[in-house]
């Protein structure tokens, strides 16, 4: 049974909810993105139910001044005492919990890799980690040459370039972006995050997701090789980056499930 929770963290008010189960084992889910209010995060809603019909229990919950919670909106590098105090209350209203399971997507899942070492918890399921690399408007830069590999092959593409029809100076920032190889400090953060994280590390990318395109063109990298060995990669075959059909879903449940049972 679901019940809706508020607790406090830096004199705001937040509020979570708690999908009650007997499990000793329970998942963590921090909400990712910049919504107000409810948010667009039905997705994780149902998950969660899914989840404590399995027997584990689960709580979500908005960090300060996104969702439903009040106070300052300060990103997700500020999400440390949200993440603290969400803890202590899952702990709180299911004192069986020994084991935690974190669960973020995009900038969420990026919080929890840089956290979740200090924070404690025992696993970490990350989907589809924001990598920085869309702040100037544009894809990562590994999507974009996906992108355009696949473009470039369109004969619709260059009878485009050819009546003038296309925005060249986007197209031109856009090719220039391509050719950044190198991993962003934010990347080699995250990926010295990881190394020294001790419990296990679960990945679940959407392959059509640019976010996740992003992501895992450094995950082959060399920043990341200490971490490779000991993760679980699933990758689907979608481009919903909150994994919202059908079959997106089942997919997450299932690596979900895994790794409350890991």
């Amino acid at each position: 049974m679901r019940r809706v929770i508020t607790f406090t963290c830096d004199r705001a008010s937040l509020l979570g909810t708690l999908d009650a189960a007997p499990g000793a084992t329970g998942l963590l889910i921090l909400s990712g993105g910049n919504e107000v209010r409810a948010g667009a995060h039905r997705g994780m809603a149902l998950l969660a139910a899914k989840v404590a019909s399995a027997g584990y229990p689960v709580f979500r919950f908005d960090r300060r001044g996104v969702g439903d919670s009040e106070g300052e909106n300060g990103g997700w590098e500020s999400v440390e005492p949200d993440l603290m105090a969400a803890l202590a209350m899952l702990r709180r209203e299911q004192p069986q919990v020994t084991r935690v399971v974190a669960l973020g997507n995009c900038d969420a899942a990026t919080a929890l890799a840089r956290l979740g070492a200090r924070a404690g918890v025992d696993a970490l399921v990350l989907t589809n980690p924001w990598t920085g690399d869309d702040a100037d408007g544009l894809p990562p830069a590994a999507a974009i040459r996906q992108r355009y590999g696949q473009r470039l092959r369109d004969p619709a593409m260059w009878r485009r370039a050819l009546s003038g029809n296309i925005a060249w100076g986007k197209l031109l920032r856009g090719m220039a972006k391509s050719l950044v190889l190198a991993p962003s400090t934010l990347l080699n953060r995250m990926a010295a995050d990881l190394a020294a994280f001790p419990g296990p590390l679960t990945l679940v990318l959407a392959r059509g997701d640019a976010t996740a395109i992003g992501f895992r063109a450094f995950w082959t990298g060399a920043a990341f090789a200490p971490v490779r060995d000991r993760a679980t990669l699933v990758e689907l075959d979608t481009t919903s980056h909150s994994f919202q059909h059908a079959a997106d879903a089942a997919a997450l449940e299932a690596a979900v499930l895994a790794a409350l049972t890991r």
